[in-house]
């Protein structure tokens, strides 16, 4: 098996996740609170976030939240690449092709 390189894969991670973040904060400043609050239940599934959505976060938390969302994510991402590196088996010399 080939080793994931764990800075790129927690950078794709992260990247991906602050993606998302951006997106779902795209998604709120751009729809009205019902549509969002729609939307946001559809995504999970039977939860009700209409008493845990706040429409009027100062921008300084959505940067602050953007931030954070991408280290997580780079956490996360450095840990399942460390994760699949300690559990992969080394290649055989016949699986190298040489």
């Amino acid at each position: 098996m080939n080793r994931l390189s764990i800075p790129r894969f927690g950078f794709a991670v992260a990247a991906a996740c602050t993606i998302a973040y951006v997106g779902c904060v795209f998604v709120m400043m751009t729809v009205p609170q019902e549509t969002a609050i729609k939307f946001f239940n559809s995504l999970m599934h039977g939860v009700d976030v209409t008493t845990i959505m706040r429409s009027d976060m100062p921008i300084w938390e959505t940067i602050l939240g953007t931030i954070e969302t991408f280290v997580l994510g780079w956490l996360f991402g450095a840990f399942i690449a460390c994760c699949y590196n300690c559990c992969a088996k080394p290649l055989r010399s016949t699986e190298l092709g040489s």
